[in-house]
């Protein structure tokens, strides 16, 4: 591959992977409320893995050339952002990193493995990055072929992303520990990003198809 290209997008993947969103949100409230955070890094990053297998597929393309489509997924994505932040709200209050904190089961860790890839897989706005995002940074002229270097600027992401977020998780652990207000604030204030977030890209898509309605 092309070693600028290359090195441009290390530096533009993570800046991306180190700004605050969803993804930031639900790992610091996932490890809040059990003993791992470990599980919702994995998951995230799974999420990141189907688009980079999109990408290489060359579906993410043809999703995001079909708007009627990339509509019905946004709603989706807004409708599981806003029950996954709900749940984040009603938990709040129980906020901890106690010994006896939840989670330690595998079925609850499947779980949050799970919801923490539908929160970076399903989000339409992860699947517009690596189709806006990867392409600039693929050379024709480089010897391996397109989908080949694709692949693995997608997986280098999910390298950058899983390597962020771990850090967010154990600063969050590390500054929070003995402050039990603080851990509430913060999981409070994970859950409340979700549902704004939630309710961010249900507008995007009721507000235009009201105005036509009414027009």
């Amino acid at each position: 591959m092309n070693p600028q290209l290359f090195l441009a997008f290390l530096v533009v993947a993570a800046a991306l992977a180190c700004t605050p969103g969803v993804d930031w949100a639900y790992t610091i409230a996932a490890g809040l409320r059990q003993r791992s955070f470990v599980p919702a890094v994995a998951g995230l990053c799974g999420g990141y893995v189907l688009h980079t297998v999109l990408l290489v597929a060359g579906l993410a393309a043809v999703l995001a050339g079909m708007p009627g489509l990339l509509g019905w997924i946004t709603l989706a994505g807004a409708g599981y952002l806003l029950w996954l932040g709900v749940g984040t709200l009603r938990s709040w209050r129980g906020a901890s990193f106690s010994a006896d904190a939840a989670g330690g089961g595998s079925g609850t860790q499947l779980r949050t493995f799970l919801q923490g890839m539908g929160t970076s897989g399903i989000n339409p706005k992860g699947l517009l990055f690596y189709v806006a995002l990867i392409p600039q940074f693929v050379s024709s002229e480089a010897p391996f072929p397109v989908p080949v270097q694709s692949g693995l600027l997608g997986m280098t992401f999910v390298a950058l992303a899983g390597l962020v977020y771990t850090v967010v998780a154990l600063l969050s652990r590390t500054l929070l520990q003995s402050r039990p207000g603080a851990a509430r604030a913060v999981t409070l204030a994970s859950g409340i990003i979700m549902v704004a977030l939630g309710a961010v890209l249900l507008g995007e898509q009721l507000v235009p198809l009201l105005a036509t309605r009414f027009h």
